[in-house]
């Protein structure tokens, strides 16, 4: 037990259960100078010691009072009655208060006398799945369509994934506004063989399975995959509840709240096609069916956080394939798709989602990260990650090694020390102390887990645990995970060689090797307080990079992809308890995980808005509109940088391009209004496809059934919101045409582009009316053949405020 001594900063930083947000002010915890009653020993005057916490004790009622009074007066001391709000005085455990008070007041605090520290309340803080407030929706986009509970009115968005759990908060058909019929989608419900209830409630509308193709390749077990559309995975509630889930969604997870979640479009209704399994993902014959299915249906929007594992090796080209076949009839339908880029990143070229008439996502780290620490006995601070409680302050802990408490020595050292198995381990010697395990493969290959390791030591009676991080795979990602009891990850193999080393040092051991005693300790820190960085968005090292790919030899594309950045890290969301997708969440009702698979649906969600906004638009309008109004700068305004390795696999942060994020990361503000719109059309797209290089138009003819009497004269003339030219020889000019889908506005037309490559636009300026089209054209040459890419834009500036920028890349070549 710690000694009363020890106790009296326990609680310096107090968790606050319950605290509404009243304007810009927030929730802060102050302490002042002063011993606590459990720790006053005497010395002020009037005031006898409080040696024991006896709250009968009128020494402790009068030393109690004592402190309150110096709370109230420093409070009214600096601020005037009604401009704050005093919520706790703590007096027992520490000596302080919570106030309610603005930014600028809690400074003052800070500066006040006598005051130690003043802490935010992290749980004050709204991080939903965070991205709604890190987007701009709550103040910037919903208000505009009649506030979150009208957000996406009537917009239905279908999900090709892995199902969906339907009994899930963030999918419930609400009391208060219960979703009523939505005549224009005609989708069916299966009932689930078990409950046999509909898989439907009003919010979810359309709920639908496919495995034909599974089953006949013998992959399907309808035991663990569920011949139904409920989520085995939870992979589809997840990106569900990102796109449309429910507005204010407390998430809880081990016992702890981390705000609530909300989707995009709120409002949105959900269609589910299963087509996606926990054990072997899918089978492109289910997928077309399931996508097939969901057109039909009605779907105004569809989500594909799905796609291949490499170019399609049967076809000429990657835009030309049955998967890339019926999205293209899908948007001819008017459907909006968005896909996930593929999360083969930082390497080049590891697009997976290659088509122009699909809106291809990369994914953003936000500006919410969770750090923690483990302070080691010699004073060492060793940085790592852990959702976790602190094991308290101002107290170390021994720590003991999985290796060394066996209770059983020939069991297998490798079998024991990712401490997945309690029972072979020797709880008396683990009690009361930090549990240091080791990361194997098996976390990496999902056999074991970090919530198994939490489990483990909170069984056997520690006080919390370390995993040490010996060796890294490439590409390995260690997003902190919730646990219920003090735990971290040390990622970085050199902070946990030096634990090792110290581990190794401390402990006294006989001849044989077996320990005499223990005595390295430490100490956890509190990994449950995000912090906001401003340099937010970046992208993330997963993240699939350009350049986008014509062919199966890898060629470069006329193309570029991805088409726009969102967030995709440390994404919380609903999952379905049945999930197994993370081994960390098994039975949890939500999940913090990473992936373009959470980027797609972040712009499934605000496109739904664009189109409730706009019914009338193309799917490429709306494409357009997203991908024109994005930003190129981070936060804090400087330009937006990419997770990448350096030589040594260690992680480096360098200049992201448009290969990183496209055009930039969504703005859903400003995609409301973005002025001007580069539309496309079903024979823009053929047109694209007869003219790409390699195709056969007996090829194409099989898959669209149209003949090729339409050509762009070269692939870089379809008018999307890009420009690439992969082969730029000599000088090359490319048409766009500009669509005014607001009042009439004048434009100024400018351009920049790398030293390699010389830019011109022409017209200089051009004056567009209402729903009038306008042509201008961008000119191309090759000033130096450097043999690299060089990266520029064409940005649109018109005089109502309306800005709509282009990104252009291009690589010069002699010839």
């Amino acid at each position: 037990m710690m000694k009363l001594k020890s106790m009296e900063s326990v609680f310096t930083i107090m968790i606050l259960l319950s605290v509404s947000i009243i304007g810009k002010s927030e929730v802060y915890i102050v302490t002042i100078e002063g011993e606590p009653v459990i720790s006053y020993k005497g010395g002020v005057n009037g005031f006898e010691a409080t040696e024991k916490l006896d709250v009968t004790s009128d020494l402790v009622t009068s030393y109690s009072s004592h402190l309150e009074q110096k709370h109230d007066t420093i409070l009214d001391t600096l601020f005037d009655d009604g401009n704050y709000k005093k919520l706790y005085s703590y007096k027992h455990l520490i000596n302080g208060f919570a106030v309610h008070v603005s930014e600028e007041q809690a400074e003052m605090l800070r500066r006040a006398p006598g005051v130690k520290s003043v802490d935010r309340d992290w749980k004050v803080r709204k991080l939903t799945t965070h991205t709604p407030e890190f987007l701009g929706l709550p103040t910037g986009v919903w208000p505009t369509g009649g506030g979150f509970d009208r957000a996406g009115e009537e917009i239905v968005i279908g999900f090709v994934d892995s199902g969906i759990f339907p009994y899930h908060p963030s999918f419930e058909n609400q009391n208060t506004e219960p979703y009523g019929p939505i005549p224009k989608y005609r989708g069916k419900c299966e009932v689930d063989p078990d409950t046999k209830k509909s898989f439907c409630n009003g919010k979810i509308v359309g709920a639908q399975h496919f495995a034909e193709a599974a089953m006949a390749a013998g992959a399907f077990n309808p035991e663990v995959d569920f011949a139904s559309p409920l989520d085995g995975d939870g992979h589809g509630s997840h990106t569900a509840a990102i796109a449309a889930g429910n507005n204010g969604i407390p998430v809880q997870v081990q016992g702890y709240e981390f705000g609530k979640a909300s989707g995009m479009a709120p409002r949105a209704r959900i269609a589910v096609y299963k087509a996606l399994y926990r054990n072997f993902g899918g089978f492109v014959a289910d997928v077309v069916a399931a996508i097939e299915q969901a057109v039909y249906d009605g779907v105004d929007i569809l989500n594909l956080s799905v796609g291949p594992n490499s170019p399609p090796a049967t076809t000429k080209t990657t835009f030309l394939n049955p998967f890339d076949a019926t999205l293209l009839s899908a948007v001819k339908a008017g459907v909006f798709v968005a896909q996930a880029s593929g999360n083969g990143g930082p390497a080049a070229k590891t697009i997976v989602s290659y088509s122009p008439w699909i809106a291809s996502v990369a994914a953003a780290v936000d500006d919410r990260r969770y750090k923690n620490h483990l302070t080691l006995g010699n004073g060492k601070i060793l940085a790592g990650t852990g959702l976790s409680p602190s094991t308290g302050p101002n107290k170390k802990f021994t720590m003991v090694a999985a290796n060394d408490v066996l209770l059983d020595s020939s069991v297998m050292k490798s079998s024991a020390s990712d401490c997945q198995r309690p029972e072979v381990l020797n709880g008396i010697m683990v009690k009361g102390n930090i549990l240091l395990c080791g990361y194997s493969f098996n976390f990496v290959s999902g056999s074991a887990s970090i919530k198994k390791v939490a489990e483990t030591a909170k069984s056997l009676g520690a006080i919390g645990f370390v995993l040490a991080v010996e060796n890294v795979s490439p590409g390995t990602k260690f997003d902190p995970v919730p646990v219920g009891i003090p735990g971290i990850v040390i990622t970085d193999v050199s902070n946990s060689m030096e634990l090792i080393d110290y581990y190794n040092v401390s402990t006294l051991r006989d001849w044989t090797g077996r320990v005499k005693s223990f005595k390295g300790t430490g100490s956890i820190g509190n990994g449950m307080e995000a912090i906001l960085y401003k340099s937010a968005p970046m992208v993330a090292l997963f993240s699939a990079r350009g350049p986008n790919i014509k062919d199966y030899k890898f060629q470069d594309a006329d193309l570029l992809k991805p088409d726009i950045l969102a967030p995709g890290s440390l994404i919380w969301a609903s999952w379905s308890p049945n999930g197994t997708d993370e081994p960390n969440y098994v039975g949890e009702k939500f999940a913090m995980i990473s992936g373009t698979s959470m980027a797609a649906p972040h712009i499934s969600g605000i496109a739904a808005l664009i189109k409730q906004k706009h019914p009338d638009w193309s799917p490429a309008a709306i494409k357009s509109a997203l991908m024109t109004t994005s930003n190129t700068l981070d936060r804090g305004y400087r330009p937006i940088l990419a997770q990448q390795y350096s030589g040594a696999e260690t992680l480096t942060f360098i200049p992201a391009t448009p290969f990183d994020y496209g055009s930039g990361h969504v703005n859903p503000r400003a995609a409301l209004d973005p002025g001007l719109i580069f539309d496309a059309g079903y024979e823009d797209y053929l047109g694209f496809l007869c003219t790409t290089p390699g195709i056969d138009s007996d090829e194409i003819l099989n898959y669209t059934h149209q003949p090729c009497n339409y050509t762009l004269g070269h692939p870089y003339n379809l008018n999307s919101p890009s420009v690439a030219i992969s082969h730029l020889v000599g000088t090359q000019t490319v048409t766009r045409t500009a669509t005014n889908v607001n009042e009439e506005e004048t434009y100024t037309i400018t351009s920049k582009m790398g030293p390699a490559i010389a830019i011109e636009t022409s017209p200089p300026a051009m004056t567009i009316g209402p729903g009038a089209s306008q042509k201008f054209t961008v000119t191309l040459t090759v000033r130096s053949a450097s043999g690299a890419y060089s990266f520029g834009e064409v940005l649109l500036k018109g005089d109502r405020g309306h800005k709509v920028r282009l990104p252009v890349v291009a690589m010069g070549y002699d010839r």
